[in-house]
């Protein structure tokens, strides 16, 4: 899942069959390479998704291991409090501001190569997060990585759409939903599991450098395993758009990373506010340009993409606030390192990994309401969960919340994907690239939003047990709002 990352730094404290596919037609242009492999009977994408969905692991699990990192790396390198917030909100920083300008440079220069530059920088700035001498030059790499991860988010949601159609295309968005879910609720065991585990003594460092063989192979497919593919008359970037949005996300999602840890001071309020106000200039801005805006308003003439985007909005509310409040209840209030904390959340994994692989199915039976089945399912998953805290309390077995979190987990699998789908799925090909970047700068959006928004409910609280139970309350009220949403999307995918 390209997912909406925990920015907060309180964890610091504590101790996710090959099919033939379609080519993408006009108005798309594809690689003539790719076209005659076509020609000869092979599907062009033959190896596609293992690369695609490996850049896509990397991102969400660099996304989540970081916060088992923490301790770690505060006591490797001398990070104070502030250093290690940017560890954090740095690379979610630069994620949300660089998405909707890299697909449209995807869709300028091609989406193949502006992909192959992102995983070509995110495994150096991997390096570069793993050999970091200093706290310094860890933000820095880890804004570097945030930065490429915005170049390949886009592209890889484009790629599935124009290089897929049909029963292959859901397939494939399946798979992407599947592989960002594995990301997001093994990262934290997978980053336990190596910390604990010190291969060659580099402790905290492992989790970034076990991207370089990954990332470097991965690399070495793309030009042979994706067909190159960009919208005609190569569009402009429109400089003043990409300086009004990128100013804009900058001072909105800063202020929510930042806000409830420095008591909401002045300047956050002052952030937000000439955020909204650029926001409202960007938007009439698109509207008037007379070019190639970087979003073309006519997209929110589509019922399914206009109505999809607010479905995402409210599923990624509560997508990354939930994993964190967990995370806290777990180690701050229960007591478990981040290694106990991990398999918890195999839980909710195990539910994911079993909705996931087959909602594609659901939703060709279901039509839409194969989302809101999703959504019920994960507000009575969040209700067993705050009963099983509100009997237990922070004493009871830890494995009575497992009943909960396997629930909301097949909820989880069979939202992620088919929202996905849905979005993209009516959007013309030469304007797959701009929908791509706001569908992803809409999730990363309403990550930050809703860790600031359930963050003033679960730290308002005076002890974990409440924490949480008004958490989950409030989270299982996002879920239902989820599914009235969800009423009006078409009924059945374009």
């Amino acid at each position: 899942m390209s997912t909406a990352p925990p920015t907060r730094t309180d964890l610091r404290t504590s101790t996710a069959p090959p099919t033939r596919t379609a080519l993408p037609t006009s108005p798309v242009t594809v690689t003539a390479g790719a076209a005659a492999e076509a020609g000869a009977g092979e599907p062009a994408t033959r190896g596609l998704l293992p690369v695609v969905l490996t850049a896509t692991f990397m991102t969400a699990l660099d996304v989540f291991v970081v916060n088992v990192a923490v301790p770690s790396v505060q006591a490797d390198l001398g990070a104070g409090p502030a250093a290690v917030q940017w560890v954090i909100a740095g690379f979610a920083l630069a994620l949300a501001a660089g998405l909707i300008t890299a697909g449209r440079l995807g869709d300028r220069y091609g989406r193949r190569r502006v992909f192959a530059l992102g995983l070509a920088l995110f495994t150096l700035a991997s390096a570069g997060c793993g050999l970091a001498p200093t706290a310094a030059a860890l933000v820095g790499a880890r804004i570097a990585q945030g930065l490429a991860a915005a170049l390949m988010g886009p592209q890889v949601l484009a790629i599935l759409r124009t290089a897929f159609s049909g029963a292959a295309q859901a397939r494939a968005f399946a798979m992407y939903g599947l592989t960002m879910g594995v990301g997001a609720v093994f990262g934290q065991l997978i980053g336990g599991a190596l910390i604990r585990a010190d291969l060659f003594g580099l402790d905290w460092r492992s989790c970034f450098l076990l991207n370089l063989p990954v990332g470097l192979a991965a690399l070495g497919l793309v030009r042979r395993c994706l067909p190159e593919s960009r919208a005609p008359h190569r569009p402009g970037l429109d400089p003043v758009g990409v300086l009004l949005v990128t100013v804009a996300l900058t001072g909105l999602v800063l202020p929510l990373i930042q806000g409830r840890e420095a008591g909401w001071p002045l300047w956050t309020w002052l952030c937000l506010g000439a955020a909204l106000a650029l926001l409202a200039g960007f938007a009439v801005h698109q509207h008037r340009h007379t070019g190639t805006p970087l979003v073309d308003t006519g997209l929110f003439r589509s019922r399914a993409f206009a109505a999809g985007l607010l479905a995402q909005l409210a599923f990624w509310l509560g997508q990354a606030s939930f994993f964190l409040v967990l995370a806290l209840h777990l180690q701050q209030g229960r007591g478990l390192d981040a290694l106990g904390s991990g398999l918890v959340f195999t839980a909710i994994g195990a539910g994911y990994l079993l909705t996931s692989t087959t909602a594609h199915r659901v939703a060709a039976r279901l039509g839409r309401q194969a989302i809101a089945l999703g959504g019920l399912l994960m507000a009575g998953g969040l209700g067993l969960l705050g009963l099983a805290v509100h009997a237990g309390g922070t004493t009871g077995g830890v494995w009575w919340l497992a009943p909960g979190l396997f629930v909301d987990g097949l909820g989880m699998g069979l939202v992620i994907a088919p929202v996905t789908s849905v979005v993209l799925a009516s959007v013309e090909p030469r304007l797959v690239g701009s929908a791509a970047g706001l569908l992803a700068t809409v999730q990363q959006v309403a990550g930050a939003l809703g860790i600031a928004l359930i963050g003033i409910v679960h730290y308002g609280a005076g002890d974990p047990v409440t924490a949480l139970e008004r958490s989950v309350a409030a989270l299982a009220v996002l879920e239902l709002l989820l599914v009235g949403l969800v009423q009006l999307l078409p009924r059945r995918t374009p």
